[in-house]
């Protein structure tokens, strides 16, 4: 049954079907108006869900879609999928106002931007909100698409169709992995719902599949949530317009990735492959995203790493939780501080790292520039984007008293608890987990201050800015400050969304330990002097010094690899696939109709052959084989005859009429054999055909005057004969073998019972086969955009006009 819950899905693809129609029709006014109010309504509807998912509750609504493959679009709404619908819908009201400001309705093509944004919003929604893995892969893809148009949308610049092509690409490879994971688990587990592959969790472990699957799913979650080395997608992407990284790459496209990784966690989980490789690639991305953020220039450069970073961090809290799933642990709750730390980080991420790309979007919209080197001296002129910038960065940083320190104090408290953890083979190499940690924190606090500091203190140096700077105007700040404002009230108080958010969030991702009861999480800010503590205070300390003589060992990155080493493999990866296609192709793509007929009819015929007679298939059954018909026999001449002068002939009529006489013979053998409406159509055809060769006859070019110096080919003969055996050894055996019941049986005896129609032909193009029916009409539709475009582009010498 299709409910409110699915419309509230697909709202957002409806509202990209209208926007185009606001954007002709109503241009007077900003477009974002009329589509701020989808995200509104939608975050609005769905804070109505938190009573009904607290604790372990949830709410499942479901419309079959395909009930016969088992896929139905079920909709499952539990702890963690509202917190990202929360998300979503919230930040993506917070983007679109600020994107009224930030884009120019006069100057830029608004009804593009938003169709894109209402399609990924709907694409994120549906990933998070579907119980059914193959929905699922297909939102995922939609999102792969829509950002990749989101990125590309200055697509007049060379970087953002390179950062746009690179994301896709990437991502895409990785959600080919994760079909083929999902696939693998289904073939196990024999069902494609969630809840019912969780349910089957242990038929999955004992299964040879079980690790196969794993890492083709962490493959795919990786790619999209940017994990090291995959990461290098994520710098290029932004080039996007500045709403788009606000939105994309802090709150949405990327936690997809890390999503996946919390839903699918019960279910591997039990692995301490899945442990180490969640635990180990998070804890490399964080460090590898912090040591690359500091020596970026552009302030989205180092927002971007952060982005690398921070996912890294919650990464791997999840992986360290996956230590509470553990039965034989001594005390399992000791671990569940690293799951209610990865979703009280992914929610402080989104509000401190939103206001940043913001912020970084008004400095450039209000400078002309975003590279730190031609900054500072702006906290006087823009107070209130410093004040933005210092919560922000103050947060991430893991600073007191705003909600990123009490997330960060328990990250290190997770990756402290881990070393003491007996499983996974947990030993001396266990003490390197908060190490790392630690280390990373510190340069996360270093990339924090240069963004604040280089950008807001020292010299202005207004000569080497574009533009004049100046605060931005309310509207453009309004959407930041709200961010900012939940920075310092989660901080204040965040055990407001323990009960709320990340309580139920947690009994989606530990089921198990759910039905135990409450998991107890408490935040606070003073938690006696213990290691976490301890760590801070290095990190604050190590921080600024690091900090203050940053000019001095900053040069150390003259021999630390960078990003060119991952993309320079990229770009070389590309070029090799090119020219490795120049060279098939050149090879077997000569240009030549006949060299084409040549490769496809060998490869028919040596396939049908091999089946025929590979199988035992061969046999000629003369006992069912009906009489032939004086009928028939005369017009098998008839066929035969004007098949022989079509080829032979040398004159354009004798072709056209031979012709002619072909297809109206086929049409009398389709009457023969009662089949009235396959004659009908073969005689409206032949009728058409004719009737165009001969209105064009006077234009025939003269091949048939080539024809005379054609040389024999040997080739043909043998070809053209062995098609003519194979398809006649085919219709002999077809008649007198049966390797498998007759698919007509069941044509016959369902056509009118589960499809209500009388005629089986008409029953088989149009609901059997409904799927092909439809991908035809499908490519006819392309194909008619295709013309109508070229009609539109009016071509004239080459260029466009």
């Amino acid at each position: 049954m299709f409910t409110i819950l699915h419309l509230a899905i697909i709202a957002p693809f409806l509202a990209a079907v209208l926007v185009p129609l606001l954007y002709k029709f109503i241009p007077r006014i900003h477009t974002g108006w009329f589509v701020l109010i989808v995200p509104i309504v939608l975050f609005s509807y769905f804070l109505t869900y938190l009573p009904d998912v607290s604790g372990t509750g949830s709410v499942i609504k479901t419309f079959e879609w395909i009930p016969s493959l088992g896929i139905n679009y079920v909709a499952y709404v539990d702890g963690l999928g509202l917190l990202f619908a929360l998300l979503i819908t919230g930040i993506g009201a917070l983007v679109v106002l600020y994107s009224i400001y930030y884009l120019n309705k006069h100057k830029e093509q608004l009804n593009n931007f938003y169709t894109y944004l209402m399609l990924f919003m709907g694409a994120m929604l549906g990933l998070t909100l579907s119980d059914n893995l193959i929905v699922l892969y297909t939102f995922w893809e939609i999102t792969s698409i829509s950002s990749f148009l989101l990125i590309s949308y200055w697509y007049t610049k060379e970087k953002s169709r390179y950062g746009a092509l690179k994301s896709l690409l990437i991502t895409f490879i990785g959600g080919f992995a994760l079909l083929v994971g999902f696939v693998l688990i289904a073939s196990v587990t024999g069902t494609y719902s969630i809840r019912g592959i969780l349910d089957a969790s242990d038929q999955l472990a004992a299964s040879p599949l079980f690790l196969p699957a794993m890492l083709l799913i962490l493959l795919g979650a990786f790619t999209k949530s940017a994990q090291f080395p995959f990461h290098i997608w994520l710098p290029d992407a932004m080039e996007a317009p500045t709403p788009v990284s606000a939105y994309l790459h802090s709150a949405t496209m990327v936690k997809a990735g890390i999503y996946l990784v919390a839903r699918l966690t019960p279910l591997f989980a039990v692995s301490a492959y899945w442990f180490w490789l969640v635990t180990g690639f998070g804890l490399l991305t964080l460090i590898w995203g912090s040591l690359s953020a500091i020596r970026q220039t552009d302030l989205k450069g180092i927002l971007a790493y952060s982005t690398v970073s921070q996912l890294g961090m919650i990464l791997s809290m999840l992986g360290a939780g996956a230590a509470a799933l553990h039965y034989d642990s001594v005390d399992n709750n000791a671990y569940t501080v690293a799951v209610a730390a990865a979703i009280f980080h992914l929610i402080n991420h989104a509000t401190y790292k939103g206001s940043l790309f913001m912020m970084a979007g008004i400095i450039d919209h209000e400078t002309g520039t975003r590279d730190i080197r031609r900054l500072g001296g702006l906290m006087t002129l823009m107070p209130i984007s410093f004040t933005i910038a210092v919560i922000g960065s103050f947060s991430m940083a893991g600073l007191p008293p705003f909600n990123g320190f009490l997330s960060k104090e328990m990250f290190f408290m997770s990756m402290v608890e881990i070393t003491h953890f007996s499983q996974y083979g947990m030993g001396s190499i266990g003490l390197l987990l908060p190490i790392v940690a630690w280390t990373a924190s510190i340069f996360t606090f270093v990339y924090c201050m240069i963004l604040v500091f280089r950008t807001f203190t020292g010299k202005l140096q207004e000569e080497k800015l574009p533009a004049k700077p100046h605060e931005a105007p309310f509207g453009m700040l309004l959407a930041p400050l709200i961010l900012v404002a939940l920075v310092v009230v989660f901080g204040f108080f965040p055990n407001t969304l323990v009960p709320a958010i990340i309580e139920p969030a947690m009994a989606s991702i530990m089921p198990e330990l759910a039905q135990t009861g409450s998991f107890g999480v408490d935040i606070y800010f003073w938690h006696r002097f213990s290691t976490e503590l301890f760590m801070t205070i290095g990190v604050v300390l190590l921080g600024t010094i690091i900090f203050l003589v940053l000019q001095k060992w900053s040069s150390i990155y003259a021999v630390f690899p960078d990003n060119r080493l991952f993309n320079q493999t990229y770009n070389r990866f590309l070029e090799g696939i090119e020219r490795t296609s120049y060279t098939v192709i050149s090879w077997h793509m000569t240009g030549l109709v006949r060299d084409y007929f040549i490769y496809i009819f060998s490869f028919t015929v040596v396939l049908l052959l091999f089946s025929l007679f590979g199988t035992g298939a061969f046999a000629i059954d003369t006992a069912n084989m009906v009489p032939v018909t004086p009928y028939e026999a005369v017009l098998s001449l008839v066929l035969v005859g004007s098949s022989l002068i079509l080829m032979f002939t040398r004159s354009r009529l004798k072709a056209v009429i031979s012709l002619g006489v072909l297809g109206y013979t086929v049409a009398l053998f389709f009457v023969l054999f009662r089949a009235p409406d396959l004659a009908l159509t073969q005689l409206t055809i032949e009728t058409v055909s004719v009737t165009l060769f001969l209105l064009c006859f006077y234009h025939f070019p003269q091949i048939f005057d080539a024809l005379k110096e054609t040389k024999f080919h040997a080739a043909n003969l043998v070809i053209s004969v062995a098609v003519g055996l194979t398809v006649t050894l085919i219709g002999l055996s077809a008649s007198g073998t049966r390797l498998f019941p007759a698919i007509s049986d069941y044509f016959l005896e369902n056509s009118y019972k589960e499809a209500g129609g009388n005629n089986v032909v008409n029953v088989i193009l149009v609901d059997f086969r409904g799927f092909d029916t439809l991908l035809e009409i499908l490519v006819l539709g392309i194909a008619s955009l295709g013309v109508y475009s070229l009609i539109k582009l009016r071509l004239a010498g080459g260029e466009n006009k």
